[in-house]
C-alpha cells in the first residue's frame, strides 16, 4: 500500500513538474511567436500595398462577413495604408475554399477605388510543381491593375482574362474567384472601410 502511495506521489510530482515546464516554455515563446506573426503580416502588407507612411497593421477595421456553422460571427480585418494622412491603400485576406488540395489564403491589396495593387499567397497545400505556381511572380502580377470593372474575373480556359497554369487550372481558378469575391465585398462596404474613424469593429 505504501509503495502504491509512493508511486502515486512520484507520478503526481512528475506530472506537476512537466506541466510547470510546459507552462514556462509557452510563456517564454508566446511573445516571439506573436512578433514573428506580426512581421509576416507586415511583409505581406508591404508586398501588396502602395508605399505608405504609417503602420497598416495598427490601422485596421474589422467587419462581419458572415457566420460559421455554429452561428458565430466571422470577421475580416482591413489594413489601411496612409500617405500624407490619407488612405492610399487597403489590404485584406481572402480564402479560396476550392483549391485542389484545400484552402488557399491570399492577401489582397487595393487602392481606394478598388483596383488591385498586389496579391500575396499566404498559405496553401497545392501540388508542388503544378498548383504551387500560384506563388510565382508572373502569376501574382496578373492581378495588378485589375478591378471589377476592367477585367473578366475568370481564367482564360473559362473565357476570362487570367492565364491559368498548365496542368493545374483548379488552383488559379480558386485564387481568381476568391480575389473577385474580396473585391465585391470591398466595393459593397467601401464607405465603412474608408471612413476616417471606421464604422466597423475596430482594433
Amino acid at each position: 500500500m505504501k509503495e502504491m502511495l509512493r508511486l502515486a506521489l512520484v507520478l503526481t510530482l512528475i506530472a506537476a513538474g512537466a506541466g510547470l515546464i510546459l507552462s514556462l516554455v509557452e510563456k517564454a515563446t508566446r511573445e516571439p511567436i506573436a512578433e514573428q506573426r506580426r512581421l509576416e503580416t507586415l511583409r505581406a502588407l508591404n508586398a501588396v500595398l502602395p508605399p505608405n507612411e504609417n503602420s497598416p497593421d495598427q490601422d485596421t477595421v474589422k467587419l462581419i462577413i458572415g457566420q460559421d456553422r455554429r452561428g458565430r460571427d466571422l470577421a475580416r480585418t482591413f489594413y489601411r495604408g496612409r500617405r500624407d494622412g490619407h488612405i492610399n491603400g487597403v489590404a485584406f485576406t481572402v480564402v479560396a475554399p476550392d483549391g485542389y488540395s484545400g484552402n488557399i489564403a491570399v492577401m489582397v491589396g487595393v487602392d481606394p477605388d478598388g483596383t488591385v495593387t498586389g496579391i500575396e499567397i499566404l498559405n496553401h497545400a497545392e501540388t508542388p510543381g503544378l498548383g504551387d505556381k500560384i506563388e510565382e511572380p508572373w502569376f501574382k502580377e496578373l492581378f495588378k491593375g485589375k478591378s471589377l470593372g476592367n477585367a473578366d474575373w475568370r481564367v482564360k480556359k473559362d473565357g476570362g482574362d487570367f492565364d491559368q497554369i498548365t496542368g493545374a487550372t483548379i488552383s488559379p481558378r480558386a485564387v481568381v474567384g476568391a480575389v473577385r469575391r474580396g473585391l465585391e465585398f470591398f466595393k459593397e462596404h467601401r464607405d465603412e472601410i474608408m471612413a476616417p474613424s471606421g464604422r466597423g469593429v475596430q482594433s
